[in-house]
């Protein structure tokens, strides 16, 4: 894992994201068979790689604090935004299939990350029910939302994929007990263009558009959704 850092090891059981990136109601046997799993952590900072395309898998990895970004690149060069993942969410699904890494994982900002050794976890979940649905809800959650993604990129117009995106963190925002209105954007307009396959400067205008219409403030990187109902709206009037 190149450019990491081994950070202070805590267990599952005493982690505050627990119920985030692990099935609810696990008995104190399961979950001390969980700790046994002895998941290292690696802290990142920005622009670290935790992985690369082409790298072999063998770990999943539960973001613990920061976030990330996925992406590929393109022959010519280009970069294509693949997702956002922030703390309490798992990434690495993409290698399960291949043995193999397709795309790459960027720190957005200081972060943390637990690596999950997918052999020993894959055979704690046949042993433990519960982990195992999850996991395959985990995985399933992540084809609705490259199915939502293509529903953006395929039936919206500029202005609506921005709100959709902006609702989207919203909603992400208070399952992690922090404010739906206020918070900050970690990644850059240009990766948000690249995710929503817009270009830079429309991002921009979307932004402006819908602070001049009293939607939202923004500062810099700071975003206060002042209209969550007419965020909404932006969307359902679509034609």
């Amino acid at each position: 894992m190149p450019q990491s850092k081994s950070a202070n090891i805590s267990a599952c059981s005493t982690c505050n994201l627990a119920e985030l990136c692990l099935p609810v109601g696990l008995s104190a046997q399961e979950m001390q068979r969980l700790d046994e799993l002895n998941m290292q952590k690696h802290s990142f900072s920005r622009g670290d790689y935790l992985y690369r395309s082409g790298d072999r898998f063998r770990a999943l990895f539960a973001i613990n604090r920061g976030a990330f970004k996925t992406r590929i690149l393109h022959e010519d060069g280009r970069e294509q935004v693949t997702g956002f993942q922030m703390a309490g969410e798992i990434i690495g699904l993409d290698a399960i299939s291949t043995d193999r890494h397709d795309g790459e994982a960027v720190a957005l900002e200081s972060s943390v990350v637990c690596e999950l050794p997918f052999q020993k976890l894959e055979t704690l979940s046949r042993d433990i029910p519960s982990l195992q649905r999850h996991l395959h809800k985990i995985m399933s959650r992540e084809i609705v939302r490259d199915q939502g993604i293509m529903l953006l990129l395929g039936s919206m117009r500029s202005e609506e994929r921005v709100a959709a995106f902006l609702l989207t963190l919203s909603q992400r925002y208070a399952m992690r007990g922090l404010s739906p209105t206020q918070f900050q954007l970690c990644m850059s307009r240009q990766d948000i263009g690249s995710y929503l396959g817009l270009k830079l400067e429309t991002v921009s205008r979307a932004f402006s558009h819908f602070q001049d219409e009293g939607i939202i403030a923004v500062k810099t990187r700071s975003i206060e959704i002042i209209d969550l109902a007419l965020l909404q709206a932006s969307i359902n009037s679509s034609c």
